[in-house]
């Protein structure tokens, strides 16, 4: 238990897969992992350690920036390579080898960008000259920048025959003075993958290329013929220009660009203001809305509210920090524009300013957390105008690449086209290419930027841009310096945050640390003496804190790294034309400020007023780097009674939720890839939000086109002790923690508004006021609602009872919705009624209306009862029973209710049907309601009336589903991997229900936890995106017949009236009445304690395998929801032998029983690792010849063996003779050790 858990994030380039060195020997190249740390050790000899020093593999492999794997056709690992991004055997500090190398070598052209260091060779002998030429080749592929692996070795020692065919010596200067016990050699990169040459096609490579174009696709021979490429390359003109890359005079690729570019098209779907809009500057562009009279109050509005943000930020300092826009905004008047940089070398073609004039936001600002507001919705959110678009008047500044393709083997050389291109088109600045959403991210344009679309964007394109000053290789990364203010000022002047910047820059300029103390480092990128990004970090000082309550050992080996070894990133601004620099930048941030790891918070932002910030955090394309960590779940400790033995404040403490971004130096090569598919999210239920999470929580994966189309927008905006949170009974899927922690708005585009139709044929789907959001996978993930009741009609007067009225109440109701009518299915709907009772309700003498039979009528009463509604107002009406099964199914829970209802003063109505809404007349508002009963009907006024009969598919979103002819049969129909009848829509949750090829109507999504299905969901979907899952074939329709049963709890709870805190826990299943259950004979025992009037009770379902299979928890005082869901479906003698111990009379108090110190360890997020590790070993064979235990147990259940004893002594003697036995106890206490700071009251080893 006390190493990472390694996420093995993507394999090297496709290009490194596999591939023949001299000796026709075959090797795969993968990274290495943390399972090739024994195979390593096993390689290291003698001569290693004189060639490399002695060697932490674990720590080396931690800090190394490349680690790299090879193995053979079968499998096994034949040898290793590590790489890092300064020189081994400490010759030099690794923040100054660049001066170091330029001092004493000659011709020395190595930078930190096109240089790495060896620093660990190890192979098995026979293959180790074929492994290093591999290795090498693997490396020079994967990392298309580096052009030098240098290596330092002691003078008396030789390479050996596998490093000396891959390196040469490196001259030192005449007359240094450097003095040094080391020897430098380097290798070339044209030893093994050099660059392409690049040239103008001729009619004669269309040989070459045919091949190549039909590996990837036979779309363009069979529209245009077998020769379209021939007549492509004879047809060029100076608009229309076509090259190729050839490698050994064969070529290899090819590039058809084009001048013409449709810039129109470009205005009306991209956000092109970054860019000027790909034209050149004109003195007639219109870069800033006018100024109007009668806007200039609403602008002075809107401007105070945005200049809050980096008030708020600055207030906060380096707790908080702040992520910026990619982008630099300079002046775009071309007359008083600075000159631009331009030099007269090919590679070097020159350095812009890419930039506009925009007041209200940085260039860049990923417009990811906006909500798309599509209507007036009783939301807080309000409704979004159209921004103001710019115009541009000069000529276009950007040629287009029309059609690309090249040979596998050499993508990662894809940019050597580029160079080329751009000295065909010396008047153009910008290279742009348009992909569909369905293509994945190719090499090529994963060194171009992506334009952000616009929201009301339905071109079936992504588009990217390059720059051709992104071609300069003179990318320095340096620490701030004085001179660099002014830079820095230029860069960063329309940024909303960069009076924060400019204050930390000349803290640290000055100071190199805050006031309080706290060290600050700043780093500036430049490019020809012009800063192009401005960074600032800060030590980490809340370290413990984050490793206690976020995944950091997912991504790193928590001990390996010194508390002065994690950075806090606070800012980060860079300009968009070197977007694919971000990475280098990032990973020169870590070896300069000596750093290996880097963290950055997003803290959730506040309501202020009515409006939400979109903007409140700016984010930047280093996210796109870092990884996001998933949030711990905590122990719910009872700190009185642990005393001294509680964990540290720095683990305990309660502090501002947010959301956690990561890098260290392993992901500073580590390939992301970036997926543009248009998925499209309906409905933000407990399904839906745990589907984004799965997705946007794969940490070697980004979904750029991720959208929730939701009536409220996201959940979560409010405070989770806010009143209106009550009226609802809880899931405990997620709290407004869990989605401070999630952080969704960073990831996702929000749309505002409800599905109105699906046009299936154009793939996209309708939204209120008929917004259009396209695309390419629809999930719907609506669920049920309570809907407006439908009256039966009855009059009253003729003394109807329930018999005699039509059935009609289970109908849809048509007619006007009462203003004062409220059916509450989520916290927005619940805090719009909570207004309306504060300000029609409350201290008044009206009457509310309860009308339901679900639990939800209970938390409300309780809601309106807190609310200080008096409780003889309160008019609880039970409408007749569809179901033997109650809400709450439980006879001793029940009875407290209703006794606390009777205290209360409520009034209870039972069997009672709705009959009619002000005696028939115009129902809005309800003034009055009518009630047919059994017996005698009756009338109520009515002030406020809530409806909690039977949720039901919203009709607007049945239409949309029925008019696209989705298959819908009472619920939509799904299989077994969430497909409708269109391939390209799934849904899940309440709103579907399994086809009845199935034979299985009564088992729906609803039988399940919801968080579970939305999890299984995008599994599902991340096996079309993920490379590295093993592709998923699904069964024959023949052969899929049967259902997929989820086995994660159910759980319901809420505050009841008598302010009792209700939890259930309990197995997914069909429901059924408790008495019915109990009298099974296999039912199992049930544990009962306390008494529910007291408010102390509590009772444990043990089932007859002993297994916990419900809990049910009745209390006065707050019950820790997240530890008693541990306990669901464990051993009964985990719990300390639970059953012996009732039955025994030493268990009097179940509350009290759990919170001692024995269970914290269950409670643990990491114990069900735990137990997966322990059950490994007793099913492994741990001795040769000894069998495993699983196997020695499945014998004696046989009948293998013949004992002379019981089974179960011989089974316990044998265990404790073995080596098992040693082995789960050395495992445990290994756990107790590597987690003594979540688990303090546990001894360790050590410890005495």
């Amino acid at each position: 238990m006390g190493g990472s858990r390694e996420c093995t994030m993507s394999s090297l380039s496709p290009a490194t897969a596999s591939s023949t060195p001299p000796s026709s020997v075959i090797f795969s190249a993968r990274r290495t992992e943390s399972h090739d740390i024994p195979n390593i050790v096993q390689h290291m000899k003698y001569n290693t350690e004189r060639l490399f020093g002695r060697i932490n593999v674990i720590y080396l492999l931690e800090k190394a920036n490349l680690a790299v794997t090879l193995v053979n056709q079968k499998n096994v690992t034949v040898a290793h390579a590590v790489f890092l991004d300064y020189p081994n055997w400490d010759v030099v500090d690794q923040a100054n080898w660049e001066q170091y190398l330029e001092q004493n070598y000659v011709q020395n052209k190595c930078t930190p960008l096109n240089t790495l260091f060896m620093h660990l060779f190890v192979a098995t002998d026979g293959y180790a000259v074929d492994c290093c030429h591999e290795i090498m080749t693997t490396v020079f592929k994967t990392i298309p920048e580096l052009h030098f692996i240098l290596l330092f070795v002691p003078c008396e020692e030789d390479l050996g025959i596998d490093l000396a065919t891959a390196f040469s010596p490196v001259e030192s200067i005449a007359g240094s003075t450097w003095d040094s016990d080391c020897n430098l050699y380097v290798s070339h990169r044209h030893q093994y993958c050099p660059q392409l040459y690049v040239r103008c096609a001729r009619v004669e490579d269309h040989d070459d290329l045919t091949p190549i174009f039909a590996r990837h696709n036979d779309t363009l021979r069979k529209t245009y013929g077998d020769y379209f490429l021939a007549e492509l390359i004879e047809a060029q003109d100076e608009e229309n220009r076509a090259v190729v890359c050839e490698d050994d005079g064969i070529a290899v690729g090819f590039m058809s660009v084009c001048s013409e570019v449709s810039i129109q098209l470009l205005h009306d779907c991209f956000d092109l203001g970054p860019f000027h809009g790909l034209c050149k500057p004109h003195p007639d562009d219109i870069l800033k809305p006018p100024r109007k009279p009668s806007d200039i109050a609403d602008e002075t509005s809107v401007t105070s509210q945005k200049e809050e943000t980096p008030d708020m930020d600055s207030e906060r300092g380096s707790k908080i920090g702040s992520f910026l826009s990619q982008a630099s905004h300079a002046s775009t008047n071309a007359s008083k524009r600075e000159s631009i940089l331009r030099t007269t070398s090919e590679r070097e073609g020159g350095l812009a300013r890419v930039s506009s004039e925009r007041p209200e936001t940085s260039s860049l600002e990923i417009s990811r957390s906006k909500d798309l507001k599509t209507s007036k919705t009783p939301s807080i959110l309000t409704v979004e105008t159209e921004p103001f678009r710019p115009t541009y008047k000069g000529e276009v500044n950007a040629f287009c690449i029309q059609l690309f393709c090249i040979d596998e083997k050499h993508e990662t050389r894809s940019l050597d086209f580029m160079n080329f291109v751009f000295n065909l088109f010396p008047d153009k600045d910008f290279c742009i290419i348009s992909v569909p959403h369905m293509v994945p991210e190719f090499y090529l344009i994963q060194n171009f930027v992506r334009v952000i679309p616009f929201s009301s964007c339905t071109l079936d394109q992504e588009l990217y841009v390059f720059h051709r000053s992104g071609l300069l290789k003179s990318f320095i990364v340096r620490p701030a310096r004085t001179s660099d203010v002014a830079g820095v000022e230029l860069l960063i002047q329309t940024l909303k945050l960069n009076k924060s910047i400019l204050d930390d820059l000349n803290g640290y300029i000055l100071a190199r640390r805050d006031p309080d103390g706290t060290p600050i480092q700043a780093f500036v990128a430049e490019v020809l003496h012009q800063i192009v990004g401005i960074s600032v970090i800060r030590n980490e000082t809340d370290i413990e804190y984050i490793r206690s309550h976020y995944n950091i050992e997912d991504f790193i080996y928590f001990s390996h790294h010194q508390q002065e070894e994690h950075g806090h990133l606070h800012h980060f601004a860079l300009n968009p034309v070197f977007h694919h620099y971000a990475k280098h930048f990032m990973k020169e941030m870590l070896r300069l400020a000596y750093k290996s790891c880097l963290y950055y918070p997003i803290y959730p932002q506040p309501e202020d007023g009515k409006f939400q910030n979109p903007c409140a955090h700016s984010l930047t394309s280093a996210l796109h780097y870092m990884v996001p960590v998933r949030p711990r779940r905590q122990i719910v400790y009872p700190l009185e009674k642990l005393g001294i033995n509680a964990p540290a404040k720095e683990v305990s403490k309660d502090q501002v939720k947010y959301a956690l971004n990561h890098f260290n130096r392993k992901l500073s090569l580590e390939p992301k890839v970036s997926v543009n598919a248009r998925i499209v999210v309906v409905g933000a239920s407990n399904v839906g939000i745990s589907f984004l999470e799965t997705l946007t929580f794969c940490p070697h994966l980004k979904f750029n086109n991720l959208t929730l189309i939701s009536t409220h927008g996201l959940p979560g905006k409010e405070e989770s002790n806010c009143l209106h949170n009550r009226f609802l009974s809880n899931s405990h899927c997620f709290n407004e923690n869990d989605y401070a922690l999630m952080s969704l708005s960073s990831w996702i585009n929000v749309v505002v508004g409800k599905m109105t139709g699906i046009d299936r044929a154009a793939k996209h789907v309708l939204v209120s006021n008929g917004r259009k959001v396209p695309y390419d996978h629809l999930i719907l993930c609506a669920g049920e609602q309570y809907q407006a009741p439908c009256p039966t009609g009855a009059d009253i007067k003729k003394l109807f009872t329930n018999r005699e009225v039509s059935t009609n109440y289970r109908q849809r109701y048509t007619g006007v919705v009462p203003s004062n009518l409220f059916a509450i299915s989520d916290d927005e709907d619940a805090l719009i009624a909570m207004k309306y009772l504060k300000d029609k309700v409350v201290n008044t003498s009206g009457n509310v209306i309860v009308y339901g039979n679900t639990i939800d009528i209970y938390t409300t009463i309780a809601a309106l009862l807190s609310l200080g509604i008096n409780g003889s107002l309160i008019h609880l009406v039970h409408p007749p029973l569809c179901s033997n099964v109650t809400s709450l199914n439980n006879n001793a829970i029940e009875n407290a209710v209703q006794r606390a209802l009777s205290r209360a003063g409520v009034t209870v109505y039972h069997d009672s049907l709705l009959a009619q809404w002000n005696d028939g007349t115009h129902p809005d508002p309800i003034e009055f309601a009518s009630f047919t009963t059994n017996t005698k009907p009756f009338r109520l006024q009515c002030s406020a009336f809530f409806n909690f009969t039977e949720k039901r598919v919203d009709y607007e979103t049945f239409k949309a589903i029925n008019d696209a002819c989705l298959v819908y049969d009472g619920r939509l129909v799904i299989d077994t991997n969430f497909h409708t009848n269109d391939i390209a829509i799934r849904a899940a949750g309440s709103l579907t229900k399994f086809s009845n090829i199935y034979y299985a109507n009564e088992w729906t999504h609803s039988n399940f936890s919801s968080k579970e299905v939305g999890f299984q969901l995008a599994a599902t979907m991340l096996n079309l995106f993920d490379p590295t899952l093993e592709p998923v074939f699904e069964p024959p329709e023949d052969l899929d017949r049967l259902i997929p049963i989820y086995k994660g709890c159910k759980v319901q709870g809420g505050v009841l009236p008598g302010k009792y805190n209700y939890v259930h826990i309990f197995k997914p299943g069909i429901p059924s009445r408790l008495d019915v259950q109990e009298s099974q004979p296999n039912y199992g025992m049930a544990i009962t304690t306390g008494d529910a009037i007291k408010g102390n009770y509590f009772r444990i379902h043990v089932n007859q395998y002993s297994m916990i299979e419900t809990i049910t928890c009745f209390s006065k005082d707050p019950v820790p929801v997240s530890n008693y869901i541990c306990l669901f479906a464990q051993h009964e003698r985990l719990l300390n032998n639970l059953c012996s111990r009732w039955r025994e009379g030493l268990i009097t108090d179940l509350y009290s029983y759990l919170k001692e110190p024995w269970a914290l360890t269950i409670y643990h997020d990491r114990f069900i690792d735990l137990k997966k590790e322990l059950r490994q070993i007793l099913v492994s064979v741990q001795e040769e010849g000894v069998p495993s235990l699983q196997e020695l147990v499945r014998q004696v259940v046989d009948g293998e063996l013949a004992l002379m004893e019981r089974p179960k002594t011989y089974l316990k003697r044998f265990y404790k003779q073995s080596v098992h036995k040693e082995l789960l106890e050395k495992s445990i206490l290994n756990y107790l050790d590597y987690n003594n700071y979540h688990l303090p009251m546990f001894a360790w080893p050590g410890i005495v």
